[in-house]
């Protein structure tokens, strides 16, 4: 069997497992095409790659794809979608870091820590009241791992939460009611927090616009953790500069690296940062445990974890 991990700068450790039972081969995007011949497993270790696509018709022997990451969004091309190529992904690994990323924007905004460290540096002593997060009430829309994960962090700090996805359902474990995502903007001005952590697809992309931002409170705050795509950027920008929403924290963008002429930069009630709200450390280290564990299972005739409905663009079920 032939394993072929496709990187970048970083070299995942703790493949021993693997090379005992598989030839193993390195590529880079300029050089998986010469990789692929035989390949029957292929790591997508670089999961921000479109290099597979461009190499694909030298996929001649390959039955299986892992992607380093949750999303999948950047693989799933039409040549892989239709054939019988089995995907899986890391579900599982960013679930609690990400969570406790949203939590943490949110404290930051309702303490106004961003004020309180501009104060800091000016050293200047200012007194404020800060808000309470207890009572208020957010929409997660994504209710897969991650969003399940979330809703309960932040139940437990007093915040209500619904959950929006792709069908509509009361009783829900982690979320309680669950409303239609397509409906967003008839319900979204009833809360003060929209999370977004939906995996991005036909649906789901630039879901937030003109019509949900300008339906969402004045007071209310958007944080993305999903995908930049969710979100149409030029909207957004207006409604920050128009003050029709109280703020946003952004750790994904339409185009990244964010460019240094964006004007999210320069608002004091947006919170920037570089798509890292998964990687809390020992990250890569467990990404790679989880990868060794379905090769196991492959050379088992197992089950794999975590494997993705093509069509959908996620894992539908626990798999």
């Amino acid at each position: 069997m032939i394993v072929t991990i496709l990187h970048d700068e970083h070299l995942p450790d703790g493949l021993g497992a693997v090379e005992r039972v598989a030839e193993v081969r390195y590529a880079t995007a300029d050089t998986l095409a010469e990789a692929l011949p035989g390949t029957e497993v292929l790591l997508v270790w670089d999961f921000f790659s479109h290099a597979l696509e461009a190499a694909w018709p030298a996929a001649d022997s390959l039955r299986w794809i892992h992607v380093a990451a949750a999303g999948v969004d950047t693989l799933l091309f039409d040549g892989l979608v239709n054939s019988d190529v089995v995907v899986t992904n890391s579900r599982g690994i960013f679930d609690r870091p990400i969570a406790e990323f949203v939590l943490a924007s949110m404290l930051a905004f309702a303490k106004d820590v961003p004020r309180s460290l501009r104060l800091q540096d000016g050293r200047l002593w200012r007194h404020r009241e800060t808000e309470q997060l207890a009572g208020t009430s957010a929409v997660v829309v994504g209710t897969g791992a991650i969003g399940r994960e979330i809703a309960g962090l932040l139940r437990a700090v007093g915040v209500e939460v619904v959950g929006a996805g792709r069908r509509e359902r009361s009783g829900d474990p982690d979320f309680g009611e669950v409303r239609l995502s397509d409906d967003l903007e008839s319900y979204v001005g009833d809360h003060d927090w929209l999370v977004m952590v939906a995996p991005l697809t036909e649906q789901t992309e630039h879901m937030v616009g003109e019509r949900v931002l300008a339906a969402m409170k004045p007071t209310a705050r958007l944080i993305n953790v999903g995908r930049g795509e969710l979100v149409v950027t030029e909207d957004l920008v207006a409604s920050i500069e128009s003050r029709s929403i109280a703020g946003a924290a952004l750790d994904v963008f339409e185009t990244e690296p964010l460019p240094a002429e964006s004007p999210l930069w320069r608002f004091e009630n947006v919170l920037i940062s570089p798509h890292m709200s998964g990687d809390a450390r020992g990250w890569r280290d467990r990404l790679a445990k989880l990868f060794v564990d379905n090769v196991e299972r492959y050379v088992a005739g197992d089950g794999l974890r975590n494997v993705v409905d093509k069509q959908r663009g996620y894992v539908a079920s626990d798999s």
